[in-house]
């Protein structure tokens, strides 16, 4: 077995079960780490600007990456979306939600780096896993002149197959042949971002499974303010 066949093969199935086993037994066995470790009390310069922009971006990429390679060709096509019109769609997402996560997440990250109430209360691996993930997105930023020069030749081979490599993945029938001529920066952006839910158990990334989703039901809370009269 070569390299590309293991990273393309072997190498999501191996992130998925370290993903899936490792939020498991953290769950179970630590859950007083289960948190996000705010440190908004230490510092609130820039902090929800910058929290909320990572947040949006990086949900709407994780949903639009979601969609965008797992839903199945033959629907596309029915919508009346062609493959090029696809491919300028997601270009399009790609680059808006693209900018505005990293522009969060550098901004946390320089937080985080040099802000010296918060960086003593840092973890390495709080600061590596953001790391990670800007990396990523920068890659993934640098894949769209690659993928507009593609587009503007009328070509959208290599989305096709990023979408049927991923759906071979999913539908556990391995498929790394289908995107073994499709350039080396895709296919860093897919294996570091593979790699994120390898690492996801082990960091603070696990807070997202405990999203307080309840609280769009539930009832409102009534505030009395108790005024002392003036003497």
């Amino acid at each position: 077995m070569n390299l590309h066949d293991f990273f393309f093969g072997v190498y999501p199935y191996l992130a998925g079960t370290v993903f899936i086993l490792g939020n498991w037994l953290r769950f179970d066995r630590e859950q007083y780490t289960w948190k996000s470790d705010s440190s908004q009390l230490l510092s609130k310069q820039y902090m929800r600007a910058a929290s909320n922009m990572f947040h949006v971006g990086i949900i709407c990429i994780f949903f639009g990456h979601l969609g965008g390679l797992l839903t199945p060709h033959s629907w596309i096509v029915a919508a009346g979306i062609s493959d090029l019109n696809h491919q300028y769609m997601a270009m399009l997402l790609g680059v808006i939600f693209g900018l505005v996560c990293l522009s969060g997440g550098l901004m946390l990250w320089l937080r985080r780096m040099y802000n010296r109430r918060v960086r003593a209360t840092s973890r390495v691996r709080d600061i590596f896993i953001l790391g990670w993930i800007l990396l990523t997105l920068m890659l993934g930023l640098s894949t769209i002149p690659v993928s507009w020069g593609h587009a503007a030749q009328g070509d959208s081979a290599t989305m096709i197959a990023l979408t049927l490599w991923a759906q071979s993945i999913v539908t556990f029938s391995p498929a790394p042949a289908a995107i073994a001529d499709v350039s080396l920066i895709f296919k860093l952006h897919v294996v570091m971002g593979m790699t994120i839910f390898l690492l996801f158990p082990f960091t603070r990334l696990v807070h997202v499974w405990s999203v307080p989703v309840q609280y769009l039901g539930r009832a409102y809370q009534i505030v009395r303010v108790k005024r002392i009269p003036a003497r």
